[in-house]
């Protein structure tokens, strides 16, 4: 299916840089790369989208995920201003599914999709998209399956080394003082074979790359919890009252607010080490024995600066409220924090398979693979806050004279809002954040293992069935997570004057937000938070707690049980040659999840907030579910002319909930780190950390493509297809007893249900793609190739805290006072456009992406609404070849500095938005 050079067909086309015979052309760079593409889409049985290169190393980009969005309707979802998650179809990754040499992949996530950072585009050289389903795929993928591979050595079939170095310039890092923004990556592949006499072909590839680069950031923020205030009075003092949504459903007005707001300067260190390796056996002409094994050690180091606006419910006056409920612009009174925290991250992958395949005849093919995957992130944080008070370090009077400073909230004028703080209070004074003083150590580690075995037997027939296929599938995964919190907090300000004294540092950026719309905060007082640490405590890191044991934690068990038949067909309707497949897949799901249940005490925090903490005496509450699914399809393709195809497909597909949606924890909400005031304020957020029961989502799905191929560097292509939903997610509460102070409390924990709501999706995607091979000379070089999906959809995704809610006693539905989302990751328009000029040594290309807004589920579920608004990014990319087998490579991204911007709960509403920069790179690649 994969070829392993793409052959030029026209005669007339220019001569291209290559490694050929005297007889033949061989096409190379993002020529090639396309040409590959669009033979492996035309070959497939099903509707498929690829990227392929016959090398490795030479898919044209920096990640995979970035590789990936230059595919008819693959989108992204971006973090640290890289292409992360995948959205097919502008479907969310949670309806897609990743897999990796044909197998699942483990996630540091808690959901389904590959971390696609996690690997070099370097090391891998071919990517499918699995559009429409059929019988013989891992199931989970009602928008589509991604499947990543490396090449196999004895099927790549000759010799080489090859060496690449990159050197990366990132000017939002050479904004932080004391750093010239420089980074690199270095990247060596070795593949070769074996005659090993009578033990038959032997081959070997294995690959190493090490990274060390940054991703800086600058952002402002609001917490991940806003709640509705009663717009009908004006609170002098205190926070807004909460309005509940039967008060507004009968007439009282409200606004949405957040309980906090930050500004967060980031600098960022990313280091990462990756192997692939495989060995291919083949000891008699009939036994194909293939290994792989993948290694990825990442880690990063994040020191954060925030300034928090921490009381935004507090005493807001003149408020200009949107049509939609969020406040637009108001003046209010909050305390000001001084956050810094060092934030570290280690990621550790490690996966691979086995697999034997035996043609045990001339027509009967016996396949057997293991493999294992396995995934454990942990993260650190040490943070200290220091506090705004009446008076100073020095125990004098502050400017304002308050704890808490006035301020104005202007967001009338663009995404980015203004806050104006009273001019007496300079933000840069050290000695006016001196209270409260509070040091946490979070920590928190996520485990996912996965393995697998499967089973296949494909056996060939003459006529029209051409093929029967059958297969067996078992899969053992476990989710866990902890979530670890020590916390110390003191009020005595001889010892912050101390520790303020002997911790300030320089703010650590220049030009701040200097690209943000509006006159932002472009600095204000910081501190060293290991200073601090050690300034308080005698030591830098306290150690995480003894008992590590806590009712959020995650313990989940899922057993996959699947078998399939499959019939591939060959023939002819009259004139017209067919071909296809029809099966059956059928899907069994074993679901445990282990949850801890505690009694919890209040703990006064001396600053005049409590906090809940668990007693340490814990009760284990297992949850049991299981689901049954049977899956069909059939796949069926006309060749209408010889270049042109059509094809259909008519099949039904699954998505499971996230693993860590099946947790059976429960989450005491903190506001984002605002303690509660009293006991009352705390057990209104008590939630479910997920919902055990969840099933999968299912959909019945209907493709239709007409697919026409004038030359090899040519395409046009359009599919229209369809999607019926059973079922989608609503917030449902349920009561359960929690003993808080000594005292039992019935309490309504919100968590999530399949609703039994119908909803349907409908779409179009066109790709287009040539190369201008009839224009004269040096003007052949140019090509383009230009993808568009359009979807319509009807699903809805309630609020958990406003919108509808399900009550299970009365079976009603209380209604929501704000708009559901729809599906998540959502986009109703995503264009993908690349153009390029390819001839002789030089290769050239631009690649734009645009993804219109979108619902963003956080990981878990079980949370609020938000979203991320519309956003495009373009990137250049041009190599050079210096000689045979040597190139100069050049690489510009995110070239105009887009920023990405989230809403929540509703669109227009802003919670975030970030600003990353460019990046640059120059690297030289050297083949032998």
């Amino acid at each position: 299916m994969w070829s392993n050079a793409a052959i030029a067909q026209d005669e007339s086309a220019a001569p291209e840089s290559a490694e050929a015979s005297t007889d033949e052309i061989v096409v190379s760079g993002i020529r090639a790369t396309i040409q590959d593409s669009i033979s492996t889409k035309r070959q497939a049985t099903a509707i498929v989208d690829a990227l392929s290169a016959d090398d490795i190393g030479d898919i044209p980009a920096l990640s995979v995920g970035q590789a990936i969005q230059t595919i008819t309707g693959a989108t992204t979802h971006r973090e640290k201003g890289d292409a992360s998650e995948i959205a097919l179809r502008g479907l969310g990754p949670f309806l897609s599914n990743s897999t990796f040499n044909g197998r699942e992949a483990s996630n540091g996530s808690g959901d389904r999709s590959v971390n696609f950072n996690q690997f070099p585009s370097e090391l891998i050289n071919k990517i499918t998209i699995y559009k429409s389903q059929q019988a013989d795929l891992i199931e989970g993928g009602v928008a589509g399956t991604i499947e990543l591979g490396t090449l196999r050595p004895l099927d790549y079939g000759r010799q080489r080394i090859q060496i690449e170095g990159k050197v990366n310039y990132n000017p939002y890092q050479d904004r932080i003082i004391g750093d010239g923004g420089m980074g690199w990556r270095g990247t060596i592949s070795l593949v070769d074979q074996f005659d090993i006499g009578n033990l038959g072909r032997f081959g070997i590839s294995v690959g190493y790359q090490r990274q060390r680069t940054s991703n800086p950031e600058e952002t402002m923020a609001g917490s991940s919890t806003w709640r509705a205030c009663d717009d009908s009075v004006d609170v002098l003092n205190g926070n807004c009252r909460d309005v509940s949504n039967a008060e507004v459903n009968e007439g009282t007005p409200f606004y949405i607010v957040p309980n906090a707001l930050t500004y967060r300067q980031i600098s960022e260190n990313d280091q990462r080490d990756a192997v692939f390796g495989a060995i291919q056996w083949q000891p008699a002409s009939n036994i194909d024995i293939n290994l792989d094994v993948e290694y990825s050690d990442r880690s990063f180091a994040e020191d954060r600066s925030d300034l928090t606006f921490s009381e935004l419910r507090l005493a807001l006056q003149n408020r200009e409220v949107d049509p939609a409920g969020f406040l637009r612009y108001a003046e209010g009174m909050t305390s000001l924090e001084s956050t810094s925290t060092l934030t570290e991250r280690s990621e550790e992958y490690l996966g691979g398979g086995l697999e034997i395949a035996v043609d045990a005849t001339d027509r009967l093919r016996l396949t057997a693979d293991v493999s294992y995957s396995d995934t454990t992130r942990l993260d650190r944080s040490r943070s200290t806050r220091l506090r705004t008070d009446a008076l100073d370090i020095f125990g004098d009077r502050t400017p304002v004279g308050n704890q808490r400073v006035a301020y104005t909230y202007d967001a009338r004028d663009s995404f980015a809002p203004v806050f104006t703080i009273d001019p007496r209070f300079d933000l840069n004074d050290w000695s006016l954040f001196s209270d409260d003083a509070r040091l946490r150590r979070d920590e928190r580690q996520r485990a996912n293992t996965i393995w697998a075995g499967r089973f296949d037997v494909s056996y060939e027939l003459p006529g029209i069935v051409s093929a029967l296929r059958a297969g067996v599938r078992y899969s053992h995964q476990t989710y866990g997570d902890y979530t670890d919190r020590v916390e110390m907090t003191q009020g005595d300000r001889a010892v912050d004057r101390d520790a303020n004294l002997l911790c300030r540092t320089q703010f650590p950026q220049r030009d701040f937000l200097k690209d943000a719309p509006g006159n932002q905060i472009s600095s204000w007082a910081t501190f060293d938070p290991l200073c601090l640490f050690n300034a308080y405590l005698g030591t830098e890191d306290p150690g995480r707690s003894a008992d590590i044991r806590g009712i959020t934690n995650t313990d989940v068990l899922e057993q996959v049980w699947a078998g399939y038949v499959m019939a591939d067909y060959e023939g002819a309707l009259g004139s017209v040659p067919i071909r296809g497949n029809v099966g059956v897949r059928v899907v069994k799901t074993d679901v445990e999840s282990n949850g801890l249940r505690s009694a919890l005490d209040v703990v006064d925090n001396g600053d005049g907030t409590i906090r809940l903490v668990e007693t340490g005496d814990f009760e284990t509450v297992t949850i049991k579910h299981d689901t049954t699914r049977v899956l069909p399809s059939a796949n069926l393709i006309f060749e209408v002319q010889p270049n042109v195809l059509l094809r259909a497909a008519v099949y039904r597909a699954m998505s499971r909930p996230a693993p860590s949606a099946l947790s059976a924890g429960r989450s005491i909400r903190l506001d984002d780190g605002t303690a509660f005031a009293d006991v009352a304020d705390a057990i209104r957020s008590i939630q479910a950390s997920g919902s055990p029961r969840l099933e999968p989502l299912m959909s019945w799905n209907g493709d239709l493509a007409l697919e026409w191929y004038p030359n090899a560097d040519s395409l046009l292509s359009t599919t229209v297809y369809y999607k019926r939903f059973s079922g989608g997610f609503q917030p449902v509460r349920i009561d359960e007893d929690f003993v808080i102070g000594g005292q039992q409390v019935t309490i309504p924990v919100t968590q999530t249900r399949n609703s039994d709501d119908k909803s349907s999706i409908y779409g179009v995607e066109v790709t287009a793609a040539t190369r201008f091979s009839f224009l004269p000379a040096p003007l052949n070089g140019l090509g383009t190739k230009v993808s568009y999906n359009y979807a319509k959809s009807n699903f809805k995704s309630h609020d958990i805290l406003l919108g509808d809610v399900y009550d299970p006693v009365t079976d009603q539905v209380e209604p929501g006072i704000i708009p559901p989302a729809n599906l998540s990751g959502y986009s109703k328009h995503v264009v993908s456009a690349q153009v390029y000029y390819d001839i002789g040594p030089l290769s050239l290309q631009g690649i734009y992406n645009y993804r219109s807004q979108y619902y963003q589920d956080f990981v878990g579920g079980n949370s609020q609404l938000r979203y991320v608004g519309d956003n495009q990014t373009f990137d250049l990319r041009a190599s050079l070849d210096l000689m045979r087998g040597v190139s100069l490579r050049l690489e510009a991204l995110n070239i105009f500095n887009e920023p990405k911007v989230t809403y929540m709960p509703v669109v227009g509403s802003t919670r975030q938005y970030h600003y990353y920069g460019s990046k640059y790179f120059i690297g030289l690649r050297v083949k032998m």
